[in-house]
């Protein structure tokens, strides 16, 4: 049953509104002024406001105002007593849906009503549409720790609370922050994402606040930053227990005066995203080592959002494993295949080092190489993708007569298993190893290492 919102200052204006909308089976609330009314969309999404404009204490376009910022997307019908051209232009100069005079025609207003249900249920269809096309997945169990986070998205999605998310790689940190960004009131503007650990450090400051032309050896043209890319929307910092010291002060500055200056550039720049951070490391920890500051942690961390290992959630498996095996066969134009129960059993036995990620992985090598009913040897034989060697062979410690010729070795054939286990995919063993891009590319040149 659609709910409707009267603002108005006069008893008998919503009292004769509310017997009508209710006889035509609308749910109705009343608020007596503006500031009530304000309080009371904090807390609630209605189908459709009705507004009076003309009210003490906070006038009609104020509420409307403030109620842009809150729900840009609950549709406003303005009624005045008043009513002048002037008036109307205002309103829907603000965002109203209509503007109406009082004493309202009963026929056109439950018409302005019913156009603006429709249009609360178009934009619905909408976000819903984008979310299907930007593929961002559901967030799949039914284990305690996973409705708890579903439910804590809901309700601090529509806040402009900003959000730590913590987490081991790979157990899905990117996909909270996704979903926080897609039911929130900034679900219209960009979803901007940086990865902190991918940057070098120098490289760091350019990203976030951009930079102007000429202002290093290699800035050529002008650059607009990530800072700037997501005014208005979300600003999500993946790894930033990774950002440098003197990159951390700068983000601190720009969070508490919501103002940026680009490298090489002397003005100052006005921006608004909502920032969603994540790490994988004890941020806490970090601050005692002196590696992160204290005051950026209680900016960035309002709301801290963890997100368990799949080894701490090993009943999800199950339903991840399933849903995964049918979106892959779909991707790859493959027969549709499934798991035996006793495949599914097998596959709980396995430590998800690499977590969610890793058993996406596994499944998909399953899906390539496995016939239609995955069996428990499958799972036994496909479920790791290295398969285990003696690497003592190849580090025979009598062939090494320094430490650090034993240490580069060691180093070389770690960072070539690594490599192979994920495809060649420079950024994503980096982040999985722990080290910068630039770093995994200087080993790679040091050690000669080959794709094969």
């Amino acid at each position: 049953m659609p709910e409707i919102l009267i603002v108005d200052d006069e008893k008998v204006i919503r009292e004769t509104l509310k017997d009508i909308l209710e006889y035509e089976k609308f749910k109705i609330e009343e608020a007596a002024d503006g500031i009530q009314a304000v309080e009371k969309i904090k807390k609630k999404k209605y189908d459709v406001v009705l507004c009076d404009i003309k009210m003490p204490k906070m006038d009609g376009i104020e509420v409307l105002e403030k109620s842009m910022t809150i729900n840009p997307d609950v549709p406003f019908i303005m009624i005045s007593g008043h009513g002048t051209v002037e008036n109307a232009m205002e309103a829907t100069r603000k965002g109203a849906f209509a503007f109406i005079s009082k004493p309202p025609d009963l026929n056109q207003l439950l018409l302005h009503i019913r156009n603006a249900i429709d249009r609360t249920d178009l934009v619905q269809e909408t976000k819903a549409l984008k979310r299907k096309i930007s593929k961002t997945h559901d967030i799949i169990g039914e284990s305690k720790s996973i409705v708890d986070i579903r439910e804590t998205i809901d309700k601090v999605a529509e806040t402009e609370a900003r959000i730590l998310i913590t987490g081991k790689n790979g157990t899905g940190k990117e996909l909270v922050a996704r979903w926080i960004h897609e039911k929130s009131n900034r679900s219209n503007g960009a979803l901007v994402e940086v990865n902190c650990a991918a940057i070098p450090s120098e490289l760091i400051e350019s990203e976030l606040f951009g930079h102007e032309k000429g202002s290093f050896t290699s800035a050529h043209k002008q650059r607009i930053g990530k800072f700037e890319q997501a005014n208005d929307g979300t600003l999500f910092l993946d790894e930033i227990g990774d950002m440098s010291l003197s990159a951390q002060a700068k983000v601190l500055r720009a969070l508490q005066e919501k103002v940026i200056v680009r490298v090489g550039g002397e003005k100052h720049i006005t921006v608004n995203p909502r920032v969603i951070a994540a790490t994988n490391k004890d941020l806490l920890k970090e601050i005692e080592k002196g590696n992160f500051r204290e005051d950026l942690y209680h900016r960035i961390s309002v709301i801290v959002m963890r997100v368990p290992s799949l080894n701490e959630r090993d009943d999800d498996i199950s339903l991840l494993a399933e849903r995964f095996i049918t979106e892959i066969c779909q991707e790859h134009g493959l027969p549709s295949k499934s798991f035996l129960d006793e495949a599914l059993e097998e596959l709980k036995k396995i430590t998800w080092t690499g977590n969610v990620r890793e058993l996406h992985n596994a499944v998909e090598r399953m899906a390539i190489l496995c016939d239609k009913e995955i069996t428990a040897e499958d799972v036994r034989h496909y479920g790791k993708p290295i398969p285990k060697h003696d690497i003592s062979k190849e580090l025979d410690i009598r062939q090494f007569k320094k430490m650090e010729e034993f240490k580069d070795q060691a180093e070389m054939i770690f960072l070539k298993e690594k490599l192979k286990l994920y495809n060649w995919d420079i950024e994503k063993t980096s982040n999985e190893i722990g080290i910068s891009v630039k770093n995994t590319n200087n080993l790679i040149d040091k050690y000669n290492i080959q794709k094969n």
